[in-house]
């Protein structure tokens, strides 16, 4: 047998991270086993679907490297593969259970239905269909459909007994049929719903293997049941635990919580990204915390999925980017991040690759550099407090000797590299007796504006060049002069 697994998300906007490790999951479970990744488009809730959104999901599987074997876009045997393009395919599977008696045509208008909800709730009741329409006979059914009456298809849910499937993870799962509601198959408008559609589309699809979240465990006896009525094997359910925010509240993009094309452009690397959504409820059953495609693929297993809802640690994230980063090719990072000093120095004649080597091992988020770095575009204000140093026994009037003696050395020299300026300013340290640190420390602070940098004195001194250094340097005089009065 050949495994078939699919990825079936609704167009409702971007691919969620949720989604993500639910595409991810199923793809490496398909490649681990030497089966097929299929993607299929469910949009047959119209009124949700956000123009562009289809497109966005290709973008972003193929942006993670979950590159699906069958798909909208790709074809394979068993499209269409967008639920809205096989519209005919599911009246005759419902008319089909109509006839066994395992569906039935409902006729109750909306207002219907609301009154009678209404009042199960003033008594208290939690409401569910009353089968009002199941007592219709067949022929009078048929009639009221083929006049072109309103109606539904629902599913006749039996009263007694025990709706049940098997899950790989969670085992028997069980629910007593009196509990369960005759949910809508098809809809008034000829459209199957979600609960139908799947069913209906993983038959055809040959879909052998089912992953997806816990919220769907409640509702799977239901789709078992149709399978029984149709005579079909049911495939076997995986459901995964949910992506939580916290320890209270779901991953949503219904909360603003980031999608996986905003973390992109937020500045996190995609194999980052990929790395750690993998470990949010999977265990490699080892020590091993990095993985590239293939060696996730490699060790996917689904006896290391947790039952435990995963909580979306962003600090962790965070962690796992810079780790990638600080590991990148440095040349892959210069491209890079070359974007991001575009934002605050595109201006200025700045040595981008001396830039990028400070800042390589000391980039967590890319979206975060361009404030690392502004201080470079424009000298930031500060207070003059930040002059004092007590480890490098510095204080703003020691801070004015220094920044005086260095803009009369620096003014005069010429050659403003970084071995240059080294020279110079310990040379300055040895002449007037001074350590290193006395020296650099405020010459450092006058022209950064402050007291953490990527890089050095020297090193910032030789990226803003003479003049600009100079520059600031003067500005730094006439603070200290300014309050040391």
């Amino acid at each position: 047998m050949t495994i078939r697994t699919r990825f079936a998300p609704s167009p409702t906007g971007y691919l969620h991270l949720g989604g993500l490790r639910t595409a991810l999951y199923t793809y490496l479970f398909a490649k681990k086993n030497g089966g097929k990744f299929i993607l299929r488009i469910e949009d047959t809730d119209q009124e949700r679907e956000v123009e562009g959104a289809v497109e966005l999901i290709y973008k972003s599987l193929r942006q993670a490297g979950l590159i699906y074997d069958e798909g909208p876009d790709v074809g394979g045997d068993f499209g269409p593969y967008i639920q809205t393009e096989r519209k005919d395919s599911y009246l005759p599977f419902a008319m089909e259970l109509v006839k066994s008696g395992a569906a039935y045509p409902c006729f109750c208008t909306k207002e219907e239905l609301q009154e009678r909800r209404d009042a199960a709730t003033a008594k208290g009741e939690q409401w569910k269909y009353d089968k009002h329409c199941l007592h219709m006979t067949r022929e009078e059914a048929l009639s009221r459909m083929e006049s072109g009456e309103p109606c539904v298809i629902r599913q006749n849910i039996p009263t007694t007994g025990f709706a049940s499937f098997e899950d790989a993870l969670y085992g028997h799962v069980e629910a007593p049929c009196d509990t369960l509601d005759d949910n809508v198959l098809i809809k008034a408008d000829g459209l199957p719903t979600y609960n139908f559609a799947n069913v209906i589309d993983d038959h055809l699809m040959g879909i052998t293997h089912v992953m997806r979240g816990t919220e769907y465990l409640s509702s799977t006896p239901k789709y078992n049941l149709l399978y029984t009525a149709f005579g079909w094997d049911a495939p076997i359910y995986i459901h995964l635990s949910p992506v939580m925010k916290d320890a209270s509240r779901k991953l949503s993009k219904r909360y603003g919580d980031p999608s996986f094309e905003d973390l992109l452009s937020q500045g996190y690397v995609k194999d980052a990204i990929i790395n750690f959504i993998a470990l949010l409820g999977w265990s490699p059953g080892d020590e091993r915390e990095f993985f590239t495609m293939d060696e996730l693929v490699e060790a996917f297993d689904v006896k290391g999925l947790s039952k435990a809802p995963a909580i979306f640690n962003t600090e962790k994230l965070v962690w796992f980017n810079h780790e990638y980063i600080s590991r990148m090719p440095f040349d892959s990072y210069l491209e890079m991040v070359t974007p991001w000093f575009d934002r605050v120095l595109a201006s200025k004649n700045m040595d981008y690759r001396r830039l990028a080597e400070l800042m390589h091992t000391r980039t967590e988020v890319f979206d975060r550099v361009p404030d690392m770095v502004s201080f470079l575009a424009e000298l930031p204000e500060y207070d003059i407090a930040i002059y004092t140093h007590k480890k490098m026994k510095t204080d703003a009037e020691i801070s004015l000797k220094v920044l005086e003696l260095s803009l009369e050395a620096l003014t005069n020299q010429d050659d403003f590299s970084e071995e240059a300026l080294k020279e110079t300013l310990m040379g300055l340290a040895a002449a007037n007796e001074m350590k290193t640190g006395q020296i650099m420390w405020p010459v450092r602070i006058a022209i950064s504006g402050q007291q953490s940098t990527p890089g050095g004195t020297t090193e910032i001194a030789y990226l803003l060049g003479k003049d600009e250094s100079l520059r600031r340097m003067k500005i730094g005089i006439e603070k200290l002069k300014a309050n040391t009065k």
